[in-house]
This record gives C-alpha cells, structure tokens and sequence, in this order.
C-alpha cells in the first residue's frame, strides 16, 4: 500500500476485497484508499478481532462487505457495537467503492452514505421476458 492512509476497509469471501480495491486502483488510481481485507479461513471470532485491529492501525472509518448475512458482516456487526465512529455499508460493489474514494466529503459517514447511493443506482436489469 502506498503512503496513502486507508479510507475504508473492504473485506468479504475469497478475493472479492482485493479484486474491488484492483479496479478502484486501475480506475482511479487511488486504490490506496481501501484496505482489502479476506475472511478466508477465519473463525467469526477471528475476523471480528482482525477487523478491529485493522479498524484502528489504519484509522478507516468505513467498512464495505459483501453479503449480507456473511462472516464479514456479521463480525463487523459486532465489532462496530462499540466502535460508534465506524460506518458499515453492506453489499458493495464498484460502482459504490468508486464514489466513496472520489468523494470529497470531510464525513466518512455522509460519503459511505452517498457512495451507497450511488452503488443502489448502479443495478439496472436490461433484456429478458417474464416467464
């Protein structure tokens, strides 16, 4: 990583972090902003303590997972009962990672805010025929 600071944490299944913090950096350039972060072979336990570890080495204020009910939410979930600072927006997707890294909002809240805006306004069906 870079001497950047990291703005947020992404962290999910497999390379999901890693892949979405690829694309912002290849976008944008400033992939520096997130730290990416996997669950793989981690207990719930265990991710709940290597989040807050990485929660506070890093400052971010914003934690970006994948799924809903997944191991990476559900510690996050716990973790942030008393870390009241911490924002958590679940379901991220580039187009949501992409405009949190862009924002220049001071807030990281009102910026995960818009950033989840943007990722909800990104999901278009197109084709098909009902069935």
């Amino acid at each position: 990583m870079s001497s950047t600071t990291a703005r947020a944490i992404v962290i999910g299944h497999g390379d999901f972090a890693a892949g979405m913090r690829t694309a912002v950096e290849k976008i944008t350039g400033q992939g520096a902003a997130l730290l990416a972060l996997s669950v793989q072979d981690r207990s719930l336990v265990q991710i709940e303590l290597w989040l807050r570890e990485n929660l506070e080495s890093s400052g971010a204020k914003v934690v970006f997972t994948d799924l809903q009910a997944g191991s990476a939410t559900m510690a996050a979930r716990k973790a942030l009962r008393d870390l009241t600072s911490v924002t958590l927006v679940v379901g991220a997707n580039l187009p949501m990672l992409l405009d949190f890294v862009l924002s220049n909002s001071e807030s990281p809240f009102e910026a995960a805010n818009h950033a989840a805006e943007r990722g909800r306004a990104a999901i278009v069906v197109h084709g098909g025929k009902p069935a």
